[in-house]
């Protein structure tokens, strides 16, 4: 089983690349996401609970070097982030709308709830990006 929500922690990177001059909304996000895994059919069981995690990623994301405060010259107000380079590579990975995107969240799945720490995910992130069989 997952230990992370890799669709909503996609969604905040994303987010977190295009929030230029607006404010970083995490809670938001997970409503507009749980919305549209609901159209796919697919039930966010406790939305409150959805909601909460949101934060709770958006803090482990931050703590652990994936997202920065995004620098006035570039839309910032100190409200919204930017990817660093291991978030950037972190959206990479995984990125759904690109093929071959399951193996790199089973590397990430296999690490457990470590996957996110730094030391960890820097080890296993070329793995995730090598090509299966």
């Amino acid at each position: 089983m997952a230990v992370y929500h890799w669709d909503l922690i996609e969604r905040l990177l994303h987010e977190a690349q295009n929030s230029a001059g607006k404010p970083f909304a995490p809670r938001h996000y997970a409503e507009e996401l749980a919305d549209e895994l609901g159209r796919a059919g697919e039930q966010v069981e406790n939305l409150d609970h959805f909601r909460a995690e949101a934060t709770r990623y958006e803090s482990l994301l931050v703590e652990n070097g994936f997202i920065v405060t995004r620098p006035e010259e570039e839309g910032g107000n100190g409200e919204n982030f930017v990817l660093t380079p291991r978030g950037a590579q972190l959206l990479s990975m995984l990125d759904s709308s690109i093929p071959g995107s399951e193996h790199p969240r089973e590397v990430l799945d296999a690490a457990g709830e470590a996957a996110l720490t730094p030391e960890v995910f820097d080890d296993i992130a070329p793995k995730a990006n090598l090509e299966t069989e």
